[in-house]
């Protein structure tokens, strides 16, 4: 009897619930492995601010393969989501052209070989410019990508003219 009771439960008899083979998965390892994989993506794709159902990502295992199989196919996993961006706010930007306003200095984007020429001539690396954020209103005007290097000329009344490189980062 005491053998029973060890069985199902504690050495007092009690039951100590399910047993954990009511836990194992009967399925392949691969759905599994896949069905996690998607999640993850699906979890890290709303999380960058892009529209993913919650029906997507609470999908169930067992769900997941009635829909995919065992083996799915890889082809069949592809999904497409777009990013939660209000139109209206991408129009603001665009009222007034940022690069004619009196207070804005003038930016001129270098072209590989004036950049080289400019670090050839005060030897330095590119990681040695001061930097401009590529979510700077400029940068975003202009498309520039991380690397680039802008000519900034300030004028103003002390200075007469200021000249700047500054480096996108």
């Amino acid at each position: 009897m005491e053998g029973d009771a060890e069985a199902n439960g504690d050495a007092n008899g009690e039951i100590l619930g399910p047993c954990l083979t009511g836990y194992v998965d009967d399925g392949s390892p691969e759905s599994h492995r896949y069905y996690l994989s998607r999640r993850t993506v699906l979890e890290m794709i709303r999380d960058r601010g892009y529209s993913v159902p919650s029906s997507e990502i609470d999908l169930s295992l067992q769900d997941f393969r009635a829909l995919h199989g065992q083996n799915p196919d890889v082809e069949r996993l592809r999904f497409s989501a777009t990013h939660r961006t209000d139109p209206s706010d991408r129009i603001t930007d665009l009222l007034v052209n940022i690069t004619k306003h009196v207070l804005k200095p003038k930016h001129h984007v270098l072209t590989e070989q004036e950049k080289q020429k400019l670090l050839k001539k005060y030897n330095i690396e590119e990681n040695q410019l001061p930097r401009l954020s590529r979510k700077d209103a400029i940068a975003q005007y202009y498309g520039l990508e991380k690397g680039q290097v802008v000519k900034v000329t300030y004028t103003g009344d002390i200075t007469e003219s200021h000249v700047t490189y500054r480096c996108i980062w």
